[in-house]
């Protein structure tokens, strides 16, 4: 739901340039760092940064992280809801190696619903090395069930892992390479339908021919030099970032999931877009979650013979209650970062909690922000069948300040109006309502913003919230052209009851905020160096 603005100005804090990508040298570079105790950073940083070359790809800047020392010996009652959050950072549950493995078969869990709309299923297939080919089928469906397919993609080609990404904490970059893309069309209104948007020439059509159903057509071919991809709109480049997760279940055996590069939401962006976040996971075929009816039939589909989900019956849109985080989520411009909502239904209000980490775990908070205000229901989606807009209102806002780099800047004298310059305390709430946001983290009051929600259920059967995918480039969906066509990862119903639950903190102790780890210490020195625009980053840009 709401996240305004402010993440494209996160990206001066968390990316290595405010804009566009960093390109590194072929044997990457370390940074090493020390941060002792001194009332100004600023100065510390300067002595003691030091720029070195590595030559260890899958090296990233990490240090043993310090854990809180009264997490794991207090005991303490908690809601539900700050129960599956904590759960989340459960370090024994989910575990990632860089470099990723990749082989094997990894499908879609559920009907994916893409920018424009878009709706998908996904299979991907990864051949052990050193051919490092794949093979990957899209299916694409004209209802937003996956119930009536128009066609498939069948996509060949190389993959090569490149080096753990310094760009977003946890994944590795690598390089695709297509060699082959073919279609099957599986119906006639769907032959109609793709003739607009395909050339005939494309096509290999003679003077006069038409499309045929359930017949195979060459879109590209790397070595005819034959390429009709563009009136597709179709990218591969979601394979250019990878990150695999084993989760870890005490009575069942692992689960793996593959987060690949993020779908960027403006059309005219999607083919050039290099990812810096991810798409909703693909579940390994052998060891997915349980129970997955949609994986097996995924795992079975061909191009010729796609998987026909099931029809749900519309779930009316109930947001009475408090709504949860399922996982750590990824924005672009490299956020993670978990969410807790309060709806009333009959009032009309809601609150958000927004907690901001640097790390892919959520382990280690940067800042949290409290939000609140009202909503209003319009109707029911025409683009998006089940889908309900809403108008969200912010009115009042919040923010928790845990990174020290970030509180340095907010206490500095180029303080852009954001709560009280030099007022800023670790941990300590500061109410940015009076001052009408906060120009830092990019947040306006009162906002409005142009909603698209959506009902389901999990593999559980516990009722999921699907609330709209935000604007790739940090933009706000503020007026009804932007409302958005597709959704963010699906947040879980904690609990039914109307009010308002303790916030949820990332640490267990409130008196004398979080304890700050030495790689969080690192990281913070790295977001430090950003915003000082250090000379020693601009050696290894080109």
């Amino acid at each position: 739901m709401w996240q305004q603005s402010h993440e494209k100005r996160l990206a001066h804090y968390f990316k290595l340039r405010p804009s566009g990508t960093i390109s590194v040298k072929p044997f990457g570079f370390n940074i090493l760092a020390t941060l002792t105790s001194n009332s100004n950073p600023h100065k510390l940083l300067i002595r003691t940064i030091l720029c070195v070359r590595g030559i260890k790809l899958w090296e990233v800047p990490t240090a043993p992280l310090v854990p809180h020392a009264n997490l794991s010996t207090r005991l303490f009652w908690e809601p539900q809801c700050q129960t599956q959050l904590r759960h989340l950072q459960n370090e024994a549950r989910i575990t990632a190696t860089i470099p990723p493995k990749l082989e094997g078969n990894w499908v879609s869990s559920r009907c994916e619903v893409r920018p424009g709309p878009e709706f998908l299923t996904r299979s991907y297939t990864f051949y052990q090395s050193p051919t490092r080919l794949f093979r990957a089928l899209q299916h694409y469906y004209s209802d937003s069930e996956c119930h009536i397919p128009t066609y498939s993609l069948v996509i060949m080609g190389k993959l090569r892992l490149r080096q753990a990404s310094w760009i977003t904490h946890g994944a590795t970059e690598a390089e695709h390479h297509l060699h082959e893309v073919g279609m099957v069309i599986h119906s006639q209104k769907a032959v109609h339908h793709l003739a607009t948007r395909l050339p005939s020439s494309c096509l290999g059509l003679k003077a006069g021919g038409h499309l045929v159903p359930h017949r195979f057509y060459e879109l590209f071919n790397a070595k005819a030099e034959k390429d009709c991809l563009g009136a597709l709109g179709l990218s591969m480049m979601e394979l250019e970032l990878l990150r695999v997760e084993t989760h870890h279940h005490p009575h069942s055996r692992p689960a793996q999931e593959m987060f690949l590069g993020d779908v960027h939401t403006d059309w005219n962006e999607r083919v050039h877009h290099r990812p810096t976040g991810y798409q909703e996971p693909l579940q390994n075929a052998m060891h997915h979650i349980h129970p997955c009816p949609m994986c097996a039939l995924v795992y079975r589909s061909s191009e010729q013979h796609p998987p026909i989900l099931p029809q749900s019956p519309s779930i009316p849109l109930d947001l009475n209650g408090n709504w949860v985080s399922q996982r750590c989520e990824s924005r672009p411009a490299v956020l993670f970062l978990t969410r807790l909502f309060v709806f009333n239904e009959e009032q009309r209000t809601w609150e958000g909690t927004y907690q901001h980490y640097t790390d892919p775990m959520c382990r280690q908070p940067s800042f949290t922000l409290l939000a609140s205000g009202h909503y209003a229901k319009v109707g029911q989606s025409v683009k998006v069948r089940g889908a309900t807009e809403l108008i969200f209102k912010v009115t009042q806002a919040k923010v928790i300040v845990y990174d020290q780099a970030l509180l340095w800047d907010f206490n500095s004298t180029q303080n852009r109006r954001c709560g009280q310059a030099g007022g800023w305390e670790t941990g300590v709430e500061q109410d940015i309502t009076w001052m009408d946001g906060c120009d830092a983290l990019g947040i306006r009051l009162p906002h409005k913003e142009y909603e698209l929600f959506k009902m389901g259920v999990d593999h559980k059967g516990r009722p999921l919230l699907f609330s709209g995918e935000r604007p790739t480039d940090g933009s706000s969906p503020d007026r009804p052209a932007k409302r958005p066509t597709s959704f963010q990862t699906p947040m879980v119903q904690c609990s039914k009851r109307v009010g308002v639950e303790p916030r949820y903190s990332s640490y267990s102790d409130h008196s004398t905020g979080p304890k700050i780890s030495s790689a969080n210490a690192l990281h913070s020195s790295l977001i430090l160096l950003t915003i000082l625009n250090a000379w020693c980053w601009n050696i290894y840009v080109f």
